[in-house]
């Protein structure tokens, strides 16, 4: 490593050592790893696999005792033949090469194959269980395939001999249209093209512009397990399992197997096996067809014969229609007489009953007659019962009416005496007398009238003044100007008025 040295760089005091800096050691390391480890096989367990957003991939490969960084680039992860997974031991192949940024080594990745066929069956098996027990390989999922369909699609290369050969099956067998959605069958992107197909078949609504197909064929000639892997990716098995349409699976000889051929429908062991499946022998349509018109015609000739043979027999066991007409007008005959004669019969009869019960009829003057004197003793039974019913009924009546008005006066009179106890509180109330109680006097003249002002009593004259408790005798001694006063209110009807 000391030839890789910087010309010229002094040692250090002391010491023959060559002297370095980061990046010049840094890229002799790399140099020296590059050179010496140009093309590797590593053996590992994948872990801590991310696919970073530029389209690169990141794991470590590990064993029992050490880790190796490794990495893979966009444009060779497109063309890897599995999909790697943590816990996938696989072999790679690539070149060794150091990061010099972070003093570290790794291996850059440019071929990825499962580290032996035992590795991948495992896998297989394990992702077969874990979908079996989701139920999408369940015998109650699968649906029946139709008779005759109308319109076939096909999942598979288009360059491929796979769809060669089943269009020309089903152009020998039952000539049916046939929609082709090209797809990538092994490689990177093939898995999620094969599920899409499906998907977009199942998209299809019926009667669109582009018909639904009634059936479809995925398929795939054969190859190693390896090249089969897409149709063993959960994703394309979840969309046989859930597809709307029925579905064939045909991927690989007979001897291969894959998980679409669990979820799907039906499995054919081969394209062209499946192609046989989906629609039926044409020529042997036909000649079933005129086997049972045939045998159509065969029975209804069978049929009509019988009819014939039967109504034959019957005829001959039946009379002649002539003599049974004539057996019968016979009869119509005896019939007629005898109703004749019984209709005679039953009028003289009821002459005679009729003519019986008039003459023990009675007659309605008597019957009448014998009625009405029933009727006047009746009546005269009847009637000092009724009159003295009335009699009862009009006392018990005026009893009643003799009570209510006792109440009712009672009543009256009740209130008339409190109506008029109210009226004389009311009258004490308004009376004069009350009102000398309070310290007024009443005047009066000789002659007992009223004097209600100064002016009607001059000097001399003799007057009498009223008080509460009695009255005395006055005489008038002089007169003075009367003060003026207010116009006194007369009382409307003309009587004095109220002292208050």
């Amino acid at each position: 490593m000391a030839t890789q040295a910087s010309p010229g760089a002094p040692a250090a005091p002391g010491s023959n050592l060559p002297e370095f800096t980061v990046a010049e050691l840094s890229r002799a390391l790399k140099r020296a790893v590059e050179d010496g480890f140009g093309r590797v096989r590593v053996r590992g367990e994948i872990s801590g696999f991310k696919r970073a957003a530029s389209g690169h991939l990141y794991l470590s490969l590990k064993d029992a005792e050490a880790v190796l960084d490794a990495v893979c680039w966009r444009g060779t992860a497109g063309r890897l033949a599995l999909k790697p997974e943590d816990g996938m031991e696989v072999i790679c192949t690539g070149r060794l090469t150091t990061y010099m940024e972070r003093s570290r080594y790794q291996l850059v990745v440019e071929q990825m194959e499962l580290a032996g066929e035992g590795a991948l069956l495992k896998l297989l098996e394990d992702r077969r269980r874990k979908l079996a027990a989701e139920g999408l390989f369940a015998p109650e999922r699968k649906k029946k395939l139709p008779y005759l369909p109308a319109v076939i699609g096909v999942v598979t290369s288009p360059t491929g001999a796979v769809i060669r050969d089943i269009l020309h099956r089903l152009a020998d067998r039952f000539p049916r249209r046939v929609l082709i959605w090209p797809v990538l069958v092994q490689g990177e992107g093939a898995a999620e093209q094969i599920a899409q197909a499906i998907a977009g078949f199942n998209r299809l609504a019926p009667g669109g512009p582009v018909p639904r197909p009634d059936v479809l064929i995925v398929a795939r000639g054969g190859g190693s397990l390896e090249d089969l892997w897409a149709f063993n990716e959960e994703i394309v098995v979840r969309a046989a399992a859930t597809s709307l349409i029925p579905l064939i699976s045909a991927v690989g000889h007979e001897t291969d197997t894959t998980l679409i051929d669990f979820a799907a429908d039906v499995r054919a062991p081969t394209p062209t096996a499946a192609a046989e499946m989906a629609v039926p022998v044409r020529a042997a349509l036909i000649e079933q067809v005129l086997a049972l018109e045939a045998r159509l015609a065969a029975s209804a000739r069978r049929q009509v014969q019988d009819r014939r043979t039967r109504l034959g027999d019957l005829a001959r066991a039946l009379p002649r229609p002539r003599q049974a007409i004539e057996e019968c007008a016979q009869r119509l005959d005896g019939w007629s007489e005898r109703l004749g004669i019984a209709a005679r019969q039953y009028l003289a009869d009821r002459r005679r009953r009729v003519a019986e019960r008039w003459a023990a009829a009675p007659r309605p003057a008597a019957f009448f007659g014998q009625r009405a004197d029933l009727a006047s003793a009746l009546f005269r039974r009847l009637r000092p019962a009724l009159l003295a019913r009335r009699v009862d009924e009009g006392a018990g009546r005026a009893g009643d009416l003799g009570a209510r008005l006792i109440v009712a006066g009672s009543r009256a009179l009740m209130q008339a005496r409190h109506r008029f106890e109210a009226l004389a509180g009311l009258l004490e109330s308004y009376s004069y007398e009350r009102v000398l109680e309070r310290g007024f006097a009443l005047v009066r003249d000789a002659a007992g009238h009223p004097v209600t002002a100064a002016a009607e009593a001059p000097a001399g004259a003799r007057l009498g003044i009223r008080f509460h408790d009695g009255e005395v005798a006055a005489t008038v001694t002089g007169a003075h100007a009367p003060a003026p006063r207010p116009p006194r209110r007369k009382d409307p009807n003309g009587s004095q008025g109220s002292l208050l």
